[in-house]
């Protein structure tokens, strides 16, 4: 055999032997990929507790319905809680709680427009709760001063609300209509010349020693031990015009919409323990909002 032949001979061999190889190598990739473990998404367990946000320290109501729903489930739900408006929605969006019950539809609406898209969504009605304005200087809104001070929440959707409720007490006059995201601005007439110090929600209740009267959401009224159908000096009328958008609501994530569980701790929600749970806890500032 003459050196060419050798040469070819022996150029085909490791040819040969290099796909051999590799299909050897192919193969045993394609044995370690169908032996190997399947990646999977981590589900909830009925071991694992539905996370329930909620604003503020007094949530007696919501700790009567985890009661009867874990009792007649076996399953396990907690409340976490928050401490002002803004952490909730953002906290839910992420997954780090599974739903969220402290806003009303208007917030929650506003919250999705800021988000550019429909991020949560109410699966269930919860309850009304009017917005009052409380004092410690005087009994009357006709006792208030000219140039009183007046602390109402600076969140968009609040602030007016407390801005209509003294436009309906004839102490100024708004630009708009109830549901309308006014601000102080959209003030046309301030006959006492009132002065308006927009602070969070989560302090009105604690500058009542500074200002005259003070704008305070239902569950930080009774955080700060008010009730808000004894000590307000004014209510918002729970059965006015527009009233549905501050109907508050149970919110989940929109791809939970559906989910079994989260509806089914709705259900242990609306019943009449709760609407007697109101009574109980909120001296009736709370007014059932899921049935007609």
């Amino acid at each position: 055999m003459n050196i060419i032949k050798k040469s070819a001979l022996a150029l085909s061999l490791l040819v040969g032997l290099a796909g051999c190889s590799s299909n050897n190598e192919q193969a045993a990739n394609k044995d370690a990929a169908d032996t190997a473990p399947e990646t999977k998404v981590e589900e909830k367990t009925d071991s694992e507790p539905i996370k329930i946000g909620v604003v503020g320290e007094k949530n007696e109501v919501w700790e009567e319905v985890i009661k009867r729903y874990e009792e007649g489930t076996g399953k396990k739900a907690e409340l976490v809680r928050f401490s002002d408006y803004t952490q909730p929605n953002e906290a839910l969006a992420s997954g780090d709680i599974d739903v969220n019950s402290f806003q009303h539809y208007l917030f929650l609406g506003e919250y999705n427009k800021e988000q550019g898209e429909e991020k949560l969504v109410a699966i269930g009605d919860t309850m009304l709760a009017p917005i009052g304005f409380f004092s410690n200087q005087i009994k009357s809104l006709d006792e208030l001063e000219d140039g009183a001070k007046v602390a109402i929440p600076n969140d968009p959707t609040n602030g007016p609300r407390a801005l209509f409720l003294l436009q309906e007490q004839g102490l100024i006059k708004v630009n708009g209509e109830p549901g309308d995201l006014i601000t102080v601005d959209d003030i046309t007439e301030n006959s006492k010349n009132l002065e308006f110090i927009e602070m969070d929600a989560a302090q009105t209740a604690r500058a009542l020693d500074d200002v005259a009267i003070a704008a305070v959401n239902d569950n930080y009224a009774l955080d700060a031990g008010l009730s808000p159908s004894q000590d307000a000096i004014c209510l918002e009328d729970p059965y006015g015009t527009g009233t549905k958008i501050y109907v508050n609501v149970i919110a989940a994530r929109k791809e939970d919409a559906d989910n079994e569980d989260y509806k089914e701790l709705v259900k242990y929600y609306q019943t009449e323990e709760t609407k007697a749970d109101y009574e109980k806890y909120t001296n009736g500032a709370w007014i059932p909002a899921w049935e007609d």
